[in-house]
């Protein structure tokens, strides 16, 4: 058995569409974080990993921005890829030329359309982002893109007022319209209506851009999914501006483990892409993160240690093979004796029953004074105790 969940999952009745894809934008808005910039060499090395992993759409950047970006961009759409690669473009035609010149397959054009963005970052109407909306759609089909429109601060626009905009651009021909959660700011149950409200009235598939702000992301994705929504935005480890973005890790393995939709993904391969990015973006994988974290499937509590050497599944949800990680049975002042005994049968150390005892004394003491206990440390207590006899 690779995994075990709650039964109650199987009581609720859910229905996921079933052509949705993942799409990946770490080259882009997780390189937006502020501090991060990656090498070209970081960003083909990240793009052949998603790849490997098979995510379906990789965001490549933003090419407008600098000769650089647009250098990376091309290297990763000459790469020859299974996944699409995709480009980031403002609603301006020499934004999409930037994308043209490196031979994306297709862009993501998008447009803030809240008051308070039209009013305080853009200085125009509501009619004057539609019309931008139009041109832009217009221009990148008429040159054969896969184009995605994105309304930014999709969440907190009005929804009439979203509906008309997003009607124009698949009247242009739009592939799919984004949902941007700019602000990380809606409740998965608002997402639920958000997206209801919108598959009534539209013809054209909608996927989910959704930032982290109140911890929501994964779960908002999700909700938007089960509502009608046809693709999900990611980043790996979550990083992002702010509070990051829906983390690939998080919801892919929560989609498959949780809710039984497995997208066909290489799994194995996500601890080998999280550290890969956590490297080359300067982001250290905070201990606790969910799937890729190092504290994960490490156990300490004897309690739960004596459970997990007869049954790993008694304190894992599933083995840490499917996701690349390995089991770990750490030491400290929570051990007992099954523990102490299972690492030193790990090291091919013998002691007696009375020894034993002794040594599990003394892991507690030396963690209780600040002493952690690696390999090292473990085998001086046992060397020092086996010498008294």
């Amino acid at each position: 058995m690779q995994y075990y969940i709650s039964h109650y999952n199987k009581e609720c009745e859910i229905t996921f569409p079933e052509d949705f894809i993942i799409y990946d934008t770490t080259l882009r808005d997780g390189e937006q974080t502020p501090g991060v910039c990656f090498s070209l060499n970081d960003k083909l090395e990240i793009a052949r990993k998603l790849d490997q992993f098979k995510i379906n759409q990789i965001e490549a950047g933003f090419p407008i921005v600098s000769e650089r970006e647009r250098e990376s961009v091309s290297a990763i759409a000459k790469e020859g890829l299974n996944a699409d690669i995709l480009a980031l473009t403002r609603t301006k035609p020499e934004d999409i030329d930037a994308a043209l010149d490196c031979d994306v397959d297709g862009i993501i054009t998008f447009v803030g359309t809240s008051d308070i963005h039209l009013d305080h970052k853009m200085h125009i109407t509501r009619q004057d982002a539609i019309n931008l909306c139009e041109t832009a759609v217009d221009y990148a089909k008429d040159h054969g893109l896969y184009v995605a429109f994105s309304a930014e601060d999709a969440t907190r626009t009005d929804i009439e007022f979203l509906k008309r905009i997003y009607s124009k651009a698949q009247e242009c021909g739009a592939d799919r319209v984004h949902i941007a959660d700019t602000t990380g700011a809606i409740t998965p149950q608002g997402i639920d209506y958000l997206v209801r409200e919108l598959v009534k009235d539209l013809n054209v598939n909608i996927a989910l851009h959704c930032h982290n702000d109140f911890g929501l992301a994964v779960i908002n994705s999700i909700t938007g999914v089960l509502a009608g929504a046809k693709g999900i935005s990611t980043t790996v480890n979550g990083i992002g501006e702010r509070a990051g973005n829906a983390s690939l890790e998080e919801l892919i393995m929560a989609l498959k483990i949780l809710y039984g939709k497995d997208l066909g993904f290489k799994t194995k391969y996500i601890t080998e892409l999280s550290n890969i990015v956590s490297k080359a973006s300067g982001l250290p994988i905070p201990y606790n993160k969910p799937v890729v974290g190092n504290n994960v499937f490490r156990h300490e509590s004897g309690i739960h240690v004596d459970a997990v050497i007869e049954e790993p599944l008694c304190y894992e949800p599933y083995v840490p093979e499917l996701v690349g990680q390995k089991r770990q049975l750490v030491l400290g002042k929570h051990s007992g004796c099954r523990a102490v005994r299972a690492k030193l049968n790990e090291c091919e150390l013998d002691v007696s029953d009375e020894q034993l005892i002794e040594i599990v004394r003394q892991v507690k003491k030396s963690r209780e004074e600040g002493k952690y206990i690696n390999d090292q440390v473990f085998r001086d207590i046992v060397k020092k105790i086996s010498k008294k006899e």
